[in-house]
């Protein structure tokens, strides 16, 4: 007899833990985008290209929003030489791929050199940067964030001038605040290949 009504106390435990997880999941389930979609050739997702500096133009493809946070793509187009400080990501993972132009890329100790077909993965927690070789010419690369984190409301506060004229050190506080921080320099010097 205790025996069944210790049963029947365990199943109605377990019922009542798992009510959260089931909603949490539903929820989770609704927040996703349920459809395809076509992102032309040059177009942004939005019809909304961010720009960054003159020049630094980036194409949302797939949206932080698109995925609930699980992934975000652009395509950015840069006309001038150069790139990002070194940096490095809490939580995010990147991964590069050059569709034209040149760019340096380095991840941890390792540069690489890459040009149109090539693609380079940067692991979270690893420093890295790039830069666009050369000042002729467009370089375009698409990049991708997983999980997205807060990349994309970064580059769009960024675009929106939010950080213009900030210190060093209310720069460093909003890199941290989305997800990722300085750690070095931005590639400068491009070493024979």
């Amino acid at each position: 007899m205790k025996r069944n009504i210790f049963l029947r106390t365990i199943i109605a435990s377990g019922a009542l833990i798992m009510r959260p997880i089931d909603s949490l999941a539903k929820s989770y389930l609704k927040a996703r985008l349920k459809t395809g979609f076509k992102i032309n050739s040059g177009n942004d997702r939005f019809q909304k290209p961010i720009i960054l500096f003159e020049g630094d133009t980036f194409y949302t493809k797939v949206s932080t929003s698109d995925t609930d946070g699980d992934l975000y793509v652009y395509e950015s187009t840069r006309v001038k030489q150069g790139g990002p400080n070194l940096h490095l990501h809490y939580e995010q993972d990147e991964w590069w791929y050059i569709l034209e132009g040149e760019f340096i890329i380095k991840v941890g100790d390792d540069t690489f050199k890459v040009k149109p077909g090539d693609s380079v993965f940067g692991p979270r927690g690893v420093p890295h940067a790039f830069s666009k070789m050369g000042e002729s010419g467009v370089g375009r690369m698409l990049t991708t964030f997983q999980p997205a984190g807060k990349m994309e409301e970064c580059f769009i506060a960024l675009s929106e001038g939010k950080m213009k004229g900030k210190s060093d050190a209310e720069q460093d506080e909003f890199r941290k605040q989305h997800g990722f921080e300085r750690v070095g320099p931005p590639i400068t010097t491009f070493k024979k290949f």
